[in-house]
C-alpha cells in the first residue's frame, strides 16, 4: 500500500515499523508512523517516539486519524449543482464550467471580482502555488484564508515589535526549562494535548505554571496560579503586570537600555494601570497580581505565551503587544529557556501564513505593496511586477462583500460557513454568489451553497511540508493510495491555469518541484527557506527556519543576539486597554465566549465524520456557572437559548463552577443551527482584521428541560 519503503527507526521492534509522515490535525505537527494493518483494513498510526516534538506521544484525534481515508461518505468525483441537485461529472466538464465562468466574470467584472479562499491546513507547496494562482492566473487581489481568524493578531504584533513572525521562536522542549510560564487565553490540554508533556516536566522540576483564562480548564486546573480574568482585558491584565514590575522595580534596565527602544512611553501609559483600576477591570485581585509579577520577574528563565483567547478580538493586536511589553520590559525575550511566544492553531497555521496566502502578503513574509518585493517574487514567476495585484481584502471583508464586489470564490480546504463570525450574513452572502467552487475530500457546510465540487486527496495520499508552531519544516509523506476519482490540488490549479492561459507557470511534476520553487522565491525574504531541501529535512527530523544556506543548519532559537529589525532592537508599543466591539448591557448582560474540544478540529468537517469522536462529543453543550444556571433555573441537560443582536442558538446546557457568573461558553466544531457563531459578530481589529470570536453580547432567551 505504501508508495515509500517502511524506514527502520532506532532499535524499534519490527511491528512498530511504518512510514515517518506527521498527523494531519494541530499545529504541533506530531510525528507519526503509518503501516499496514495486519488484518488487511486501514493503516496503523502510532506514535513516532524517534520526533523530538511529541515523543511518540498523540492525542485521540491522531490515532483516530486514518479513520477517513476510506470513509463512505468521501466525494470521488467532481460534481455541479443542477437545479439544486450535485450530479456528478467529468474533470474535464467541471474544470471548463469553472474556467469558463471565472473568465466570463473577469470580463464582465474586473480580475478582482474573483476571490479566493485558502487554508492554515494546506501543506506549503499549495499554500504557496494557490497565492501564485491567485495573482498570476487569475491577477485578483482578492486572496485570503482562514489563519486570518487564528494567528493574524499575534503576527501582527510579532512583526512590528520584534521585526518577524516566529510562533515559538525556541523549540518546544524549551518549555520543560522555564523556570517559570505564563500561558494566557489557551487551553492546551484540550487543543494541542501532547504539549503537555513539556509542561508536566517543568512542573516535575520545580517550576511554575500561571494561567489566565475566564474557564478553569484542563489546563488551567494544573496552575500553580490561576488568573480567573473577565472576557476582554487580557490587555489591562498585562498593563497592571508591567505595573507592578515598574514600581517593585523588577524590570531589566540594562536589557531595556540594550536590546530595545520605546520603553519611556510604554512606562507612562504602564504607570496608569494601578492594581486596583487592573482588579475593577479584570476581576483579578492585586495580591495575586503582584504574585504573578513577581514570580515571573525573579525567575532566572520565564516564558510568556498566548493563546487565542488573547488574539480574537477587536484589539487582538494591542493586547499581544501588551504581553511582548512585559516580557521585554522582565529581559526575558531571547534569553535561555526563556521568551515569548503563540501557540499556533492549524496544521501548516505557520506556513500556511508565510507563502502568499494572507491578502497583504508574498512569500517569505515579503509583502505585496512593497516594490522590491513585488520584483523579486515577479521575477521568479516569470512576469511583470506590473502585473501582480495590490493587497486585497482580508478574510471577512472578501467573504461580506461575497455577491456584490467579489462575484466567483474558490474555497481550498476551508469550510467558512462554520469557522466565520456572524455565520447568518455569511451564509446569506455565499449564497448570492454567481460561483462558489469547493476544493474538498468531504462535503460540508460551505459546500452546501457551491456550485462546483472538486474531490482533492486526503492528507496520507499526498507528499508536501508543513511548517509546525516552532517554524520546523517538516515532510508529509505518501502513505496511502487514494481512491479512483479525486486529484491534488497541486494538478487542480495547473488545470485551471492552463485553461486561463497561463498553464506553464504551473506545470509542476511534483511537490519537491513545488517547494523548489518557494525557496528560490523567498531567499533572502524574513521566511527565508532557501537553505531548505527535502534532503535535508529528512536527516534533521525537520529545520527551522530562517535558513538562508544549504550548509546552513536552520534558526531553532532565534532573537539570543539580535531582533530582526535593521538596528536589531526590538520594539516597545504603548497600548491603552478599550472597550471590545461588543459589550455587555442591559439587554444583553452576559459575556459569550467559544472554544474547542480535544475530541474536535476547527469546523469539525473532519472530526464530526469519525464515529469515535462524534460519540464522545456529540454536540455542543453550553456552560454556565451554577450561580446564573439558579437564576435562570437551568440544570445541567436542560436546553437553553442563547441569543445575541444577531441570532439564537439552542444549546444543551453544562452547570460548571469552572466558568464565570457572567460568561457562558460554547465549542465552535458546529454548523447549523449548532453554530456557536451565529453568535458572534464582525468587529475586526484595526491592523489585523482578526473577528472577535472570543466575546459576543448575549442573554439567556429560553430554557426547556
Amino acid at each position: 500500500m505504501s508508495a515509500i519503503p517502511p524506514i527502520p527507526l532506532g532499535t524499534l521492534p519490527p511491528q512498530a515499523l511504518g512510514v515517518r509522515t506527521h498527523c494531519p490535525y494541530c499545529a504541533f505537527q506530531c510525528g507519526i508512523l503509518m503501516g499496514e494493518d495486519l488484518g488487511g483494513g486501514l493503516p496503523r498510526i502510532t506514535g513516532d517516539p524517534n520526533f523530538p516534538v511529541n515523543n511518540g506521544q498523540l492525542c485521540i484525534k491522531g490515532w483516530t486519524a486514518a479513520t477517513l481515508l476510506d470513509h463512505p461518505r468521501r466525494v470521488t468525483s467532481p460534481q455541479l449543482r443542477e437545479r439544486g441537485e450535485w450530479r456528478d461529472a467529468s474533470w474535464e466538464e467541471a474544470l471548463d464550467v469553472v474556467a469558463d465562468k471565472v473568465l466570463a466574470i473577469r470580463t464582465k467584472h474586473g480580475a478582482n471580482a474573483n476571490g479566493v479562499f485558502g487554508s492554515g491546513a494546506l501543506t506549503n507547496e499549495k499554500a504557496y502555488l494557490l497565492g501564485k494562482f491567485a495573482r498570476v492566473a487569475l491577477g485578483t487581489a482578492n486572496i485570503d484564508y482562514n489563519g486570518r481568524f487564528c494567528m493574524s493578531s499575534a503576527a501582527a504584533a510579532s512583526n512590528r515589535a520584534f521585526g518577524i513572525d516566529r510562533g515559538l521562536p525556541f523549540p518546544v522542549a524549551d518549555i520543560a526549562h522555564a523556570e517559570v510560564i505564563l500561558l494566557v487565553g489557551s487551553n492546551s490540554a484540550d487543543t494541542l494535548p501532547p504539549i503537555m508533556q513539556w509542561f508536566d516536566k517543568q512542573k516535575a522540576s520545580g517550576g511554575r505554571l500561571i494561567v489566565a483564562d475566564p474557564r478553569r480548564t484542563p489546563t488551567a486546573r494544573g496552575a500553580d496560579l490561576y488568573l480567573q480574568l473577565t472576557p476582554g482585558t487580557d490587555l489591562a491584565l498585562a498593563n497592571g503586570l508591567l505595573y507592578v514590575a515598574i514600581e517593585e522595580k523588577l524590570t531589566d534596565p540594562r536589557y531595556i537600555a540594550d536590546r530595545t527602544t520605546g520603553f519611556d512611553n510604554v512606562r507612562g501609559v504602564a504607570l496608569q494601570y494601578h492594581p486596583a483600576r487592573v482588579e475593577r477591570l479584570t476581576g483579578i485581585a492585586e495580591p495575586h497580581l503582584r504574585q504573578a509579577a513577581r514570580w515571573l520577574a525573579s525567575a532566572r528563565s520565564a516564558m510568556i505565551l498566548t493563546g487565542r483567547g488573547t488574539e480574537q478580538h477587536s484589539k487582538g493586536v494591542d493586547s499581544v503587544h501588551a504581553w511582548i511589553n512585559l516580557a521585554l520590559a522582565l529581559g526575558k525575550v531571547g534569553a535561555p529557556h526563556s521568551g515569548f511566544g503563540t501557540l499556533t492553531g492549524q496544521g501548516n497555521g505557520q506556513g500556511g501564513r508565510e507563502h502568499g496566502q494572507k491578502a497583504d502578503q508574498l512569500p517569505g513574509y515579503q509583502l505585496i505593496e512593497v516594490d522590491a518585493h513585488r520584483e523579486k517574487v515577479a521575477k521568479v514567476w516569470g512576469v511583470e511586477p506590473a502585473t501582480l495585484p495590490r493587497k486585497g481584502k482580508s478574510a471577512y471583508e472578501l467573504l461580506d462583500s461575497c455577491g456584490s464586489e467579489v462575484r466567483s470564490l474558490f474555497v481550498m480546504g476551508s469550510n467558512v460557513a462554520v469557522a466565520s463570525p456572524h455565520l447568518s450574513r455569511v451564509e446569506q452572502r455565499l449564497k448570492a454568489l454567481e460561483l462558489l467552487v469547493v476544493c474538498d475530500a468531504f462535503h460540508n457546510e460551505t459546500s452546501a451553497h457551491a456550485h462546483v465540487f472538486l474531490p482533492t486527496f486526503q492528507w496520507a495520499e499526498e507528499d508536501g511540508t508543513m511548517t509546525n508552531l516552532e517554524g520546523r519544516v517538516i515532510r508529509r509523506r505518501v502513505v496511502a493510495r487514494p481512491p479512483l476519482g479525486p486529484r491534488g490540488d497541486i494538478g487542480i490549479l495547473h488545470e485551471l491555469a492552463a485553461r486561463l492561459g497561463c498553464g506553464e507557470k504551473f506545470a509542476f511534476r511534483t511537490s519537491e518541484s513545488v517547494f523548489n520553487e518557494l525557496r528560490r522565491a523567498t531567499a533572502g525574504a524574513p521566511a527565508d527557506y532557501s537553505g531548505i531541501s527535502y534532503a535535508k529535512i529528512e536527516t534533521n527530523d525537520g529545520v527551522c527556519w530562517p535558513c538562508p544556506a544549504e550548509d546552513h543548519p536552520g534558526t531553532p532559537r532565534m532573537f539570543g543576539d539580535r531582533f530582526h529589525h535593521a538596528d536589531g532592537r526590538a520594539k516597545f508599543f504603548p497600548v491603552e486597554h478599550r472597550a471590545a466591539g461588543e459589550e455587555p448591557d442591559a439587554e444583553f448582560p452576559l459575556f459569550f465566549t467559544t472554544g474547542r474540544y480535544k475530541e474536535h478540529y476547527n469546523s469539525g468537517a473532519q472530526t464530526r465524520a469519525v464515529g469515535k469522536l462524534q460519540s464522545a462529543q456529540p454536540v455542543p453543550r453550553l456552560e454556565l456557572h451554577p450561580r446564573l444556571a439558579r437564576r435562570h433555573r437551568v440544570a445541567s441537560g436542560s436546553r437553553v437559548v442563547v441569543e445575541s443582536r444577531r441570532a439564537k442558538v439552542e444549546f444543551v446546557a453544562e452547570v460548571t463552577a469552572d466558568i464565570r457568573p457572567d460568561t457562558l461558553f460554547a465549542p465552535f466544531h458546529w454548523g447549523g443551527r449548532d453554530a456557536a457563531n451565529l453568535l458572534t459578530g464582525g468587529a475586526l481589529d484595526p491592523t489585523s482584521r482578526m473577528p472577535e470570536f472570543k466575546l459576543a453580547a448575549v442573554r439567556i432567551a429560553g430554557v426547556r428541560a
